[in-house]
C-alpha cells in the first residue's frame, strides 16, 4: 500500500509538473495564432497590382510622349531661313524635350524597380500611387514653361518641386510597403536582411530629389548649370556604377555590397527590368505618336465649308487636292511609326530578360520615335525646293535614323550576355540571327542612304524622303527572302566545302560562341 501510495504521488506531482510546462507552449501557440491570423488578415486586403502598373505604363507614356506637342507645334514664318529657325526656336526645345523625356522614364523605370519589390497593394498603396501619378501628369506643364521661358527660373523650380515630391511620395511607399512585409516579393519577406533593404532603396530613390534640390538652388545663380545637374540625372546611374568600379580597382578588390543576392537598385548595366513593363510602355509610345499624327491631320486639313463653296464651286474633292502633300506625309509618318514598333516587337519576341542598359537604349530610341509628330510637321511646313523644305527633310531622316540606331544597339548590347537575355535562335550562330541583323539595321541604313541623297539631289528631297516612307514596307516583304540569298551567295563564294555545317542546331547550344568571346 505505501510502494502504490508514493508512486500515486510521484504521478501527481509529474502531472502537475508537464501541467506547468504545457501551459506556456499553450499561450506562445496562441500568440502564434494571432500573428498568422493578423498578417492572414492583412493579406486578404491586398491584390494583385497588375491593373496598377498597366494603369501606370499607359500614363507615363502618354505624358513622356505628348511633350513633343510644344516642339512639333512651332511656327515659322515663310520667309525665314528653317536653319536660323533651329538656332533661334528649336535647339533649346528639343534639348529640353529630350532631357524632360528622358527624367520622365527614368522616374518610369524607378517604378518598375519598386514596384518588382513590393509585388502586392492595398487601397492605400493604389492612393499614394495615384497622388505620384498626378505629379507626373503635371511635369508636361513644367516643360512648357522651361521650353517657353528657358531663361526664367519658374519652370525649372516647378519641374524640380514635382520631381522631389514624386521622390518623397515612393520612399513613403518603400515604408509603407516594409512595415508590411506581405507586400514585399518572396525573396525580400525570406531575408534577414530586410532592413538593410530598405535603407538600400531608400538611398536610391533619394538620390533624384536631392540633385533636383541641388538644380533648383543653382537656378538662381546660373541656369544652365542647373540643366546640366538635371541631364546627370539622367546618367546618374551609370556615374554611380563607374565610381564604384574605380573604388574597386583602387582598394584591389570586389565591393560587395549587398548581404544577399537581390538583383535590384544594383545600379549594374545588367540588372534586370521587367520585360512586360517595357514592351507596355514602349507600346504605349508608338501609339500615342500615331494618334499625334492623326490629331494633326483633324486639325489642319479640314477645309472651312465657306471657303469651299466660294472659291471651289461647293466641290470638296478639289478643295481636298491642296492637302495631298498632308496626306503623303502623314501616310509614310505612320508606316514609319508602325515600322519601328513591328522592329521592337520583333526584337522582344526572341528578348528573355530585359536589363538596365537595355532599357537605356530603349528610352533614347523612344525619344527620337517621339519626334516623329516634329518630322510630320516639318516635311510638309515649307514650299516646294526651298531650303526650308530640304532641311526639314534632313532634320526627318537624322530623327527616323536615331530611332532605328537605338533599336540596334539594344539587340547588340543583349549579344554581350546572349544566353541570359536572347532566345537561342536569334543568338549569335543561331538560324535567325543574320535575319535580326537584317530587320535592326534596314531604318539606320535607309534613313542614312536618304540624308545622303537628299544632300546630292537637293532638289529632289521630298520625292526622296516620301519614296523612302513607301518603299520601305516593302523592303520589309521581300527581306528574309534577300537575306536568304545573301547568305546561300556568301556561302558558295568563301565556304563552299562547308555545307553540311552551315547552319548550327538549335538544341545543341553548347556550339554556339557567344558575341562577347569573338570580340574577346
Amino acid at each position: 500500500m505505501g510502494e502504490n501510495g508514493e508512486s500515486e504521488i510521484i504521478e501527481h506531482h509529474d502531472d502537475e509538473e508537464m501541467e506547468k510546462i504545457r501551459t506556456p507552449r499553450n499561450h506562445s501557440h496562441s500568440f502564434l495564432e494571432s500573428v498568422t491570423s493578423s498578417d492572414k488578415d492583412g493579406y486578404s486586403s491586398t491584390q494583385s497590382s497588375h491593373r496598377l502598373l498597366a494603369y501606370s505604363d499607359a500614363l507615363i507614356s502618354i505624358i513622356a510622349t505628348v511633350m513633343i506637342l510644344p516642339v512639333a507645334h512651332t511656327k515659322f514664318q515663310d520667309n525665314e531661313e528653317l536653319k536660323q529657325s533651329i538656332q533661334a526656336l528649336l535647339t533649346t526645345k528639343v534639348a529640353v524635350y529630350l532631357m524632360t523625356f528622358l527624367i520622365v522614364t527614368v522616374a518610369w523605370a524607378a517604378h518598375i524597380r519598386l514596384f518588382q519589390v513590393i509585388e502586392r497593394i492595398d487601397d492605400t498603396l493604389a492612393l499614394l500611387n495615384l497622388a505620384c501619378m498626378m505629379l507626373i501628369t503635371f511635369l508636361p506643364y513644367t516643360f512648357s514653361l522651361m521650353a517657353t521661358f528657358p531663361n526664367n527660373i519658374l519652370g525649372i523650380l516647378l519641374f524640380c518641386a514635382c520631381v522631389m515630391v514624386i521622390g518623397l511620395i515612393q520612399a513613403l511607399i518603400v515604408l509603407y510597403g516594409f512595415g508590411r512585409p506581405f507586400l514585399l516579393n518572396d525573396q525580400i519577406q525570406m531575408s534577414e536582411n530586410q532592413a538593410y533593404y530598405k535603407r538600400r532603396i531608400l538611398e536610391v530613390i533619394m538620390r533624384v530629389p536631392i540633385m533636383c534640390l541641388f538644380a533648383s538652388i543653382f537656378s538662381v545663380i546660373y541656369i544652365p548649370l542647373s540643366y546640366i545637374i538635371l541631364a546627370i540625372v539622367i546618367f546618374l546611374p551609370y556615374i554611380s556604377q563607374c565610381l564604384k568600379w574605380i573604388r574597386s580597382k583602387a582598394i584591389g578588390g570586389q565591393v560587395e555590397d549587398s548581404p544577399d543576392s537581390v538583383p535590384f537598385y544594383t545600379y549594374h548595366p545588367s540588372e534586370p527590368l521587367s520585360k512586360e513593363r517595357v514592351e507596355a510602355f514602349s507600346d504605349g509610345v508608338y501609339a500615342i505618336v500615331a494618334t499625334l499624327l492623326i490629331l494633326d491631320i483633324c486639325e489642319d486639313n479640314v477645309p472651312d465649308p465657306s471657303v469651299v463653296k466660294k472659291e471651289f464651286d461647293d466641290n470638296l474633292i478639289i478643295a481636298l487636292q491642296e492637302y495631298g502633300p498632308e496626306y503623303l506625309a502623314y501616310f509614310g509618318s505612320f508606316a514609319t511609326v508602325g515600322l519601328l514598333w513591328f522592329v521592337h516587337h520583333s526584337l522582344f519576341l526572341h528578348v528573355t530578360k530585359a536589363t538596365r542598359l537595355m532599357g537605356l537604349f530603349n528610352t533614347f530610341s523612344l525619344a527620337f520615335v517621339g519626334g516623329l509628330p516634329l518630322a510630320y510637321q516639318l516635311t510638309h511646313e515649307f514650299p516646294r525646293g526651298s531650303r526650308n523644305e530640304l532641311e526639314a527633310v534632313q532634320i526627318s531622316c537624322v530623327i527616323i535614323f536615331f530611332a532605328g540606331l537605338f533599336q540596334l544597339a539594344m539587340w547588340v548590347t543583349a549579344l554581350f550576355t546572349e544566353r541570359e537575355t536572347l532566345h537561342p535562335y536569334v543568338r549569335y550562330g543561331g538560324r535567325e540571327h543574320a535575319f535580326m541583323l537584317a530587320k535592326l539595321s534596314l531604318y539606320p541604313c535607309v534613313a542614312l542612304g536618304a540624308f545622303v541623297f537628299t544632300c546630292v539631289l537637293s532638289r529632289f528631297s521630298t520625292s526622296i524622303f516620301h519614296m523612302m516612307e513607301i518603299g520601305v514596307p516593302f523592303a520589309f516583304l521581300i527581306l528574309r527572302l534577300v537575306v536568304r540569298v545573301a547568305l546561300a551567295i556568301i556561302r558558295w563564294l568563301f565556304c563552299p566545302v562547308r555545307n553540311d555545317l552551315d547552319s548550327v542546331p538549335v538544341e545543341d547550344e553548347d556550339l554556339q560562341l557567344p558575341i562577347n568571346d569573338i570580340v574577346t
